[in-house]
């Protein structure tokens, strides 16, 4: 009988039996629904970061977040939604007057021409309202398989495993599949992933990599799976 890790005061497996024993393949189903276990623990109120009021606001927010931090967003997110509440109000937007209220966040030029567009999309093809569809989603400008990933699981509350940066990097460093893209990545966790969870499995990942499993220097002794972790030590 394999012995389990020793603990420590945190209650945390030690690193120490951790470097022994952790595995050295793709974490099996039982695993992996263990990594979820200890990172929703970890994480209790791990949720979507972006500040939104409707549906509309957090496609909006989901596209301008792009390559952009949630924080830029939420900053600026309120002065745009006061302006043009809705996408009624969006459509008629002059880019150039958005491009002012967004110009701290990152691409804002191409960001502005994308959420007028996309609520000039919406008017026409789905009376204002935001599809609840992730092949209709797709068909909005700004608007990829993540980030419908991301409405219809926050915003319409489906399951969905949205993979973004810090998902893709965390669940292929942990060991919870070895893919070489975000969408064979998904794929992936949808099929190794507890079922029922996968919405949540998203914020617990993506929590763990902004707080802990960072991209350049993990910080590993912080970690609540170093026994569990394919990668623990030896980044």
């Amino acid at each position: 009988m394999t012995a389990k890790p020793a603990g420590t005061a945190s209650g945390r497996p030690s690193s120490v039996g951790a470097a022994c024993s952790r595995p050295r393949k793709l974490l099996t189903k039982a695993r992996a629904a263990e990594v979820i276990d200890r990172l929703a623990r970890c994480y209790p109120d791990a949720r979507c970061a972006l500040d939104h009021g409707s549906v509309f606001e957090l496609l909006v927010s989901v596209v301008l977040s792009a390559q952009t931090t949630d924080v830029s967003v939420n900053k600026v997110t309120p002065a745009l939604f006061a302006a043009w509440p809705d996408a009624a109000a969006l459509a008629g937007a002059d880019p150039a007057a958005v491009q002012e209220v967004i110009r701290t966040i990152g691409m804002y030029r191409q960001k502005a021409s994308n959420i007028v567009r996309l609520s000039q999309k919406l008017l026409e093809d789905f009376g204002g309202e935001v599809p609840q569809d992730f092949d209709l989603l797709q068909t909005l400008p700004g608007v990829g398989r993540k980030s419908a990933n991301v409405v219809l699981s926050v915003g319409f509350g489906e399951e969905r495993l949205a993979v973004d940066t810090h998902v893709f990097r965390v669940a292929n460093r942990i060991g919870l599949c070895d893919e070489p893209t975000p969408e064979k990545t998904e794929l992936a966790l949808v099929k190794r992933l507890p079922e029922g969870r996968l919405s949540e499995s998203h914020h617990y990942l993506i929590w763990h990599g902004r707080r802990v499993c960072h991209a350049r220097k993990p910080a590993c002794d912080a970690c609540v799976l170093p026994d569990l972790c394919r990668s623990f030590g030896r980044l």
